[in-house]
């Protein structure tokens, strides 16, 4: 009796369309011989044949290309093999023997890892079967030698009279009633036929969100990984311009880089319905992009393709990548989007080398990262001092270097030149969202130009709407004009992009904490939490909000943590001596404050966070002395915003600052 499903497998059936295959029963399958291309496999005999002469493969290799015929367009894991074909009780090295037998099955069908025809290598995954599989006709498979000769056929007397013994029924001529029923049959096959091709062909859903999973170099060199995660970058940045399709960050994605899980859980996780996988090659002036797009739920490979050409053309064959797959998910284009997956940019190879390089260490984000990455946007700069994209770079590592989690620079040293930058980046190319949004966050937060900053950040949203960082950076925006209505959701959908980015989803629970919703940002920074247990931010997130609710014992728990993991943040020293003074330990918070003085310097006064002490303790004098500090430095202004300053909000000389600044009251 067949399985639910299942049918009865005819000769000449396709197996394999599109990453789909009919099942059918084990038994059945072990009668069979499969056909693709020139090869014929038979389950039964055991046996590999090219144009019917035999090609000698040993057993695990032949088990092993059994499996994955059986399987046509699916990604069969290497946990699926070892499981099949190699049994726990066997004492083998099972990657080296898997990765020998993979190699032996290549041999025997003339198939190669660089340009698989047969079996492509699925990366931290497993392997494809990608050809077409057919169930072969009865009549054995000839040589090219016996085909040329004609069929032997026995004169009609020198035939046995089968068909008169006993015990064996005469074949009838078909009857009239069976050639109707075959042709009722049909009728009722074809549509159900078609359909299911069509099916085939098409994704099961509509795909309006994706991941671009890290792509693969399939360089030796590991120093070459930079050339690998530049790609990715780009075809996150490309696609990511497509208002309708919801594409993931590169922050979320590259936490699953050489992670070796299935893509149903990755895309579970990332909450996505298909992923892009593939691989990059250079050599020498030349490179090779592999891209697959995979539906998520039903890990179904639905397109793949392989782009060459030489570095120079590199962003080309990128923006045809993106164009491939917004046709395979039938994605519709505005005539913005159109326009931009079809601009050509020709990059002077070495600068676009020095790009790559710059983005590689501005992507680790911390401060000695940071400076290598200023040196290789310069050199970038002084191979091509046309490059755009070079400056937009530039323009968002002094944005950095000058912010307060790194410190590097001061304010006034940094936010003038990350301004100028990007201004540069945008008279060569007007369309680069991602200078738009550096442009912006100089606007806020040292030029104190509201207006033009909130333009420029819708101006960066409308050109890449998937760039999580513009919809994290004008949130802030939002919630500095009192706008929280408008700056959650906008912080949501920073992390609906980024879902894995620690910083997006603690800061969405201090926009929660300003917005007095203090449950929801207690969940929101558990959740954060539970992302990473040693990302100090969350733990002073969740400190806020307890001690907004008084559950001053508790913030005091997570403060000391946060100290602790920060190795003594500013901030996370600040908040702990608010804390402290919450639950009477005023000479404990007295400590905390002469500490930060002491550290205090020309570069790094630490002026706002000296000013909260100052402002939980009482001193208001202190507090609005040391906050017009922080005004003559051009700190940002969004550090105002903070619960800390509460006591100093109806204070006639806190409301003259704020409307210094242009800061709404």
């Amino acid at each position: 009796m067949m399985s639910p499903g299942s049918r009865e497998v005819l000769p000449g059936d396709t197996l394999g369309f599109a990453g789909h295959h009919l099942f059918v029963q084990e038994d059945l399958y072990l009668r069979m011989r499969l056909r693709f291309g020139v090869f014929e496999l038979d389950l039964r005999a055991g046996e590999l044949r090219k144009h019917g002469l035999r090609v000698r493969l040993q057993e695990q290799p032949f088990q092993v290309l059994a499996m994955l015929v059986r399987h046509p367009g699916e990604v069969v894991t290497r946990e699926e093999l070892q499981k099949k074909l190699w049994p726990a009780d066997t004492f083998v090295d099972f990657d080296h023997g898997l990765n020998k037998a993979v190699s032996k099955i290549r041999e025997a069908l003339g198939d190669s890892a660089e340009s698989p025809r047969f079996v492509e290598t699925v990366a931290r995954r497993g392997y494809r079967f990608l050809a077409d599989v057919k169930v072969a006709e009865e009549v054995p498979v000839r040589s090219p030698e016996l085909a040329a000769l004609p069929h032997p056929v026995a004169e009609a007397g020198d035939r046995p009279d089968l068909l008169g013994k006993p015990g064996i029924p005469k074949r009838r001529p078909p009857s009239l009633v069976w050639k109707i029923s075959a042709l009722a049959l049909l009728l009722l096959v074809a549509p159900l036929a078609v359909w299911k091709i069509h099916s085939w062909i098409r994704p099961s859903s509509a795909i309006r969100s994706l991941a671009v999973l890290p792509l693969e170099s399939l360089s030796s060199d590991s120093s070459q990984d930079y050339f690998a995660d530049g790609m990715t970058d780009e075809l996150i940045s490309d696609l990511g311009q497509i208002s309708a399709l919801r594409v993931i960050s590169r922050t979320s994605v590259m936490t699953y880089k050489h992670a070796r899980k299935p893509l149903p859980q990755i895309a579970r996780e990332l909450n996505v319905d298909a992923v892009i996988e593939g691989t990059v090659l250079r050599s020498g002036d030349r490179v090779r992009i592999t891209a697959q797009l995979i539906e998520a739920s039903t890990d179904k490979h639905l397109w793949s393709q392989s782009y060459e050409g030489e570095v120079r053309d590199t962003l080309a064959l990128q923006n045809q990548v993106a164009r491939a797959i917004a046709d395979q998910i039938r994605i519709n284009l505005n005539p913005q989007e159109q326009a931009a997956l079809k601009t050509v940019r020709v990059v002077n190879p070495e600068a676009y080398e020095s790009f790559l390089k710059g983005r590689y260490f501005w992507n680790k984000r911390t401060a000695d990262s940071l400076k290598v990455a200023l040196a290789y946007f310069h050199q970038a700069i002084d191979e091509d001092s046309n490059y755009a994209q070079a400056y937009s770079g530039l323009a968002d590592t002094y944005a950095l270097l000058g912010d307060w989690q790194y410190a590097v620079m001061t304010p006034r040293e940094a936010l003038p030149k990350a301004k100028a930058v990007a201004i540069k980046a945008l008279e060569l190319d007007s369309t680069l969202g991602e200078a738009h949004n550096s442009l912006a966050f100089c606007l806020d937060g040292f030029d104190w130009d509201f207006d033009s900053a909130g333009k420029e950040f819708r101006q960066a949203i409308e050109l890449n709407p998937g760039y999580a960082t513009a919809h994290h950076w004008y949130a802030w925006h939002l919630s500095l004009l009192g706008r929280y209505d408008e700056a959650i959701p906008e912080m949501r959908r920073a992390e609906s992009l980024d879902p894995l980015s620690l910083i997006i989803n603690a800061d969405l629970a201090e926009l929660l904490v300003l917005a007095h919703s203090y449950d929801e940002s207690i969940e929101q920074s558990r959740k954060t939490i539970e992302m990473d247990p040693n990302f100090p931010l969350a733990h002073v997130q969740l400190a806020q909000a307890y001690l907004a609710k008084h559950m001053n014992e508790d913030a005091v728990a997570e403060l000391q943590k946060a100290v602790q993991l920060s190795a003594g943040s500013p901030t996370s020293i600040a908040n702990l001596a608010r804390a402290y003074v919450a639950v009477g330990k005023r000479s404990d918070a007295q400590k905390l404050l002469s500490e930060l003085k002491q550290r205090s310097s020309p570069s790094s006064s630490y002026a706002a966070e000296i000013s909260v002490i100052y402002a939980a303790l009482g001193d208001t004098d202190q507090a609005m002395s040391w906050l017009e500090k922080g005004y003559e430095e051009r700190f940002n202004p969004g550090v105002l915003l903070r619960p800390g300053f509460d006591p100093l909000r109806s204070d006639p000389r806190f409301e003259d600052l704020v409307r210094r600044i242009g800061l709404p009251h």
